[in-house]
């Protein structure tokens, strides 16, 4: 008993010793006096080592400018954030590095550290920013229009639904590590039993379907297909990681089959049914959220972790961010400044009979896209700009963004023809409050009904019954990565171009989609938009059936370009579902108030197709595995509807949501007058597309697929707006007005109580300086305004705009990242990347010092020549014309100093040789000096006549 005693003192003094040891190593990042020092050095490190990949990232860009585009680099392209959400893309990374490196430093024995550590790092990182509630405006127009970033809807919480915040999550993330390992991150990892089937291996067995085996929808047309592709990029955008190399080791997503943070890469069959000569297609992890995938803090709530959450960024309201942007930068790029009328900027190289195209991308912005076949000297061109960054992905896609442009522009110029007093950014702002709410109407009316079901839509969505403060509208994560994904189904692999009788084109025939990515060429050259429209309102949707879920087109030709590499757009979302942390599809079904499926013969009764079920549940061995995207795809539509149970309950809650959370909802009290109400509800896509196009009749439903003429209408028949109820009539004697504007910034009128004011705003770049609202002054002309000032961007020392690779050099209203040649801007315009060829100073260099050798030379060779002449000069006869003189080096000879020649002067008694250019090529010949640059550089010296 006595040696059990003293064995168990002895064993306790040595955990005790050991304890307090490993407390004493660790106190330099717990809480030694050192910590803060040694916490900045690991944020340093990780800021090194994120840029590193981003610059690495840039440098392979660069060098495939040259060459077609990938399929792979049109993704990320496509995924290619604005510089707002890329800066915060990159403090993300930074923090999730830097908490990584401090735990593993610290050893703890378990993942969590100080709250305070935390908030070091935060700040350190640049994500702080970021985390912290917005600063919202407090004058009568806050309560007009809208934030262009969405921040400030709600009073009580400003981020929700606004750009470049998380994505909401309705069920806790399923991540394997419980933090941010993706599912499907670790192979042995087993659920209920099995491991998760790889998604390729999904797409072959279960997805994929040959391009002919197409059946068309019998009541909606492929417009309205395009619409779900189009507001679904109104209101989610996630971009990928900044960078594409791994930041422990660097290795290139491109090319590693291992999974290195932010590669993921889609694992291909072993047994030799692929031909991509290949083991793996690359995928690239979402950018995090700042102050996402850490545990909770040591001396706060221990089961509080922080798991990994995906970024949305653009606004999640249904505000046509698709035409607008949801950044101030963006807006910058897509206005047009010198127009009165609030204008957006347009295509200044082409036009479209009369019409507005599309911008194009400014440099150092993406040329991502494809030159028409023929152009010589490049193998990309630029893309168009909109709202969005996809809207090349695609013609369709481009077609209806090229429609909301034009009818931005239409409504404006009506706008302020009515109310000439407007400044133009009332009239921008007018015109674009109306373009939101016709595109919220035409989404909950004609669209999501046509979805869901009437039935589903009245349990899920129902009627309006105002704005609810309590209703967080933030796009959730479900949705935007799995549920509204459900009409990647739904497209046809062929575009088709019509004619004026809605006949094929015999100029324009039908077009492969793999021959339409990124190609704005074919809207510019093959007839412009109209016949793009027509078959957008005239051919039947592709069908979403459970034997024909996506077409070869989308799994095995997605964004080819000619290229002989390929992505799968199938197996790309059910990548991506694992990356977010996804539940599986029971967890949803049981969310929804579904009942779970818990057998093979339950999914055979939720699929109601035998072949389906059994494949899937050999794949996945147990329903709960599932991937949820997949699940909510075959499920039987609900009736006189699109989507199955499951996905009629994710989109109905989420377009609920985005309703009654949105204090700018069209139908909201205080948004529009009544008669402004009326006129709105009587407006149609098939307006927009009669005002903004040359047809001339069109269905009276867009989205219902008709037979031209019979199902048609005039377009004389189809209800627009009255635009009478905007003309605002200004009180007699009304002299308030800014005479003069503001120089680099906005006013406008507003009233409040009865008061009518004056309120200011700078362009973005700019800040106010005096106030941002006064009431109306009085007319005596002593209103000073007040002025809005250039930012210096570049003294951000917290948060530089530029790459640690760039200098930043202010601009007025912006700032400019600069390369030091070789380097040059890579297509994020903001990290300098190698060229690849040699500098400038170089070439002169070499020109200087091939000057300087040769002119030394020539000198040289004169001293020798004349210090051998005067040596013989006693011995040689002088009345020789043609003499040899001594022998030179390689059979040379010097120019003998006789009389005087054609090439010689005579000044008195001393001869000077002037050497003829042919003379020194014949030295040159015979190979004293080689080299071609000493020929020239010589025969200067020599004979500069």
């Amino acid at each position: 008993m006595r040696v059990l005693a003293i064995l168990g003192v002895v064993l306790l003094v040595a955990c005790t010793h050991g304890f307090f040891t490993f407390i004493w190593t660790r106190e330099d990042l717990l809480w030694g006096k050192g910590r803060g020092s040694a916490v900045t050095r690991a944020v340093e490190e990780s800021r090194r080592m994120v840029d590193e990949a981003i610059y690495h990232t840039m440098e392979r860009d660069l060098g495939e400018r040259e060459s077609p585009p990938s399929p792979s680099r049109l993704l990320s392209f496509s995924k290619l954030p604005e510089p707002t959400s890329r800066a915060i893309s990159r403090a993300a990374e930074i923090m999730e590095v830097s908490v990584q490196a401090v735990v593993r430093r610290s050893q703890l024995p378990t993942d969590v550290l100080p709250e305070d550590v935390l908030d070091t790092i935060a700040n350190l990182s640049g994500c702080l920013p970021y985390m912290l509630p917005p600063r919202c405006p407090n004058t009568c127009l806050a309560n007009k229009y809208r934030l262009i970033t969405g921040a400030c809807n709600n009073r009580d919480h400003p981020r929700w639904g606004a750009s470049n915040t998380a994505l909401a999550r309705w069920l806790p993330p399923a991540y394997e590590d419980g933090v941010s390992e993706a599912r499907g991150w670790n192979p042995h990892v087993l659920y209920n039993g099995f491991p998760l089937p790889p998604v390729r291996e999904v797409t072959r067995q279960v997805i994929r379907v040959s391009n002919e085996a197409v059946t068309e929808d019998d009541h909606y047309s492929d417009l309205l297909t395009t619409w779900g592709q189009y507001i679904g990029h109104d209101i989610a955008f996630t971009p990928q990681s900044t960078s594409k190399a791994a930041f422990a080791g660097g290795a290139d997503c491109q090319l590693t089959c291992e999974n290195q943070n932010p590669c993921f890469p889609i694992q291909l069959p072993t047994n030799g049914s692929e031909t991509t000569g290949r083991s793996c297609l690359p995928f690239y992890r979402s950018s995090a959220a700042c102050g996402t995938g850490i545990q909770g803090t040591l001396f706060g709530n221990l089961t509080a972790a922080h798991p990994r959450q995906q970024m949305n960024g653009l606004t999640s309201f249904l505000d046509a961010s698709t035409v607008y942007g949801s950044s101030p930068a963006a807006e910058q790029r897509l206005r047009n400044w010198t127009s009165a009328e609030g204008l957006l900027r347009v295509n200044t190289r082409h036009r479209d009979a009369g019409r507005a195209y599309l911008p194009f991308a400014r440099p150092p912005g993406p040329t991502g896209c494809a030159p028409e076949p023929g152009t010589r000297g490049t193998a990309q061109a630029p893309c168009f700009l909109a709202g969005d960054g996809r809207a090349s992905e695609v013609p369709a896609l481009t077609a209806v963004h090229t429609l909301w442009l034009r009818e931005h522009n239409r409504l404006a110029k009506a706008l302020k023809a009515l109310n000439a007093h407007w400044s133009a950014d009332t009239a921008y702002q007018e015109a674009r409050k109306v373009v939101g709410a016709l595109h919220q109407i035409i989404t909950m009316r004609d669209y999501i009904p046509k979805v869901l079901g009437p039935e589903a839509f009245q349990q899920h969505v129902g009627p309006y019954e105002g704005y609810d403060p309590t209703v967080d509208p933030t796009v959730s994560n479900v949705f935007s990565t799995a549920a509204f994904r459900f009409g990647h189904t739904t497209v046809h692999p062929l575009v088709r171009r019509l004619d004026a009788r809605f006949e094929e084109h015999p100029a324009l025939p039908p077009l492969r989609l793999q021959d339409a990515f990124f190609s704005p060429w074919r809207l510019l050259r093959e007839g412009g938009l109209d016949p793009l429209v027509r078959g957008l309102l005239s051919r039947r949707a592709k069908l979403q059936v459970q034997g024909q879920l996506m077409n070869e087109e989308l799994t095995e030709r997605l964004f080819v370009l000619g290229s002989s590499s390929t992505l799968d757009l199938a197996s790309i979302n059910l990548q991506r579902g694992r990356d977010h942390g996804l539940p599986g599809y029971n967890a949803w079904r049981r969310f929804c108030g579904l009942p779970a499926l818990e057998t093979r013969a339950h999914l055979l009764a939720a699929t109601a197709n035998a072949s389906v079920a059994a494949r899937m549940m050999d794949l996945y061995g147990h329903p709960d595995n599932i991937d949820v995207w997949l699940g909510g795809l075959v499920e039987p539509f609900l009736p006189q509807a699109r989507t199955g149970p499951l996905f009629a309950c994710l989109i109905g809650r989420q377009m609920k949501a985005l309703r009654d959370g949105d204090r700018f909802w069209w139908e909201s009290s205080g948004v529009f007058t009544e008669a402004q109400r009326h006129q709105l509800a009587t407006h149609s896509l098939s307006r927009v597309i009669c005002d903004n196009t040359g047809l001339q009749s069109v269905p009276p439903d867009a989205f219902r697929a008709g037979r031209f003429p019979r199902d048609f209408e005039s377009c004389k028949n189809i209800p627009g707006l009255n635009l009478e109820a905007w003309r605002e009539v200004l009180p007699q004697g009304d002299a308030c007005g800014l005479r003069g504007g503001l120089d680099d910034g906005h006013w406008a009128l507003c009233g409040e109580s009865g008061q009518r004011a004056l309120v200011f705003s700078c362009r973005h770049g700019f800040q106010l300086h005096g106030p941002e609202q006064v009431a109306c002054p009085p007319g005596d002309g002593r209103f000073r305004p007040p002025v809005c000032r250039d930012v210096n961007e570049c003294a951000d020392v917290a948060q530089p705009p530029c790459h640690p690779s760039a200098r930043c050099r202010n601009t007025k209203g912006s700032f400019r990242c600069e390369c030091t040649d070789p380097y040059v801007l890579g297509e994020d315009g903001t990290t300098c990347a190698d060229s690849g060829r040699l500098p400038k100073a170089s070439w002169v260099s070499m020109a200087l010092g091939a000057l300087l050798v040769g002119g030394l030379a020539g000198v040289t060779w004169t001293a020798v020549c004349r210090w051998t002449r005067a040596g013989r000069k006693s011995s040689l006869s002088t009345a020789g014309t043609g003499g040899g003189g001594a022998s030179r080096p390689g059979g040379a000879k010097c120019p003998e100093m006789g009389a005087a020649q054609p090439g010689t002067s005579t000044q008195g008694t001393q001869q000077v040789t002037a050497w003829r250019p042919s003379e020194v090529l014949d030295l040159l010949a015979s190979g004293v000096w080689s080299s071609p640059q000493s020929s020239f550089i010589i025969t200067l010296i020599f004979h500069p006549t």
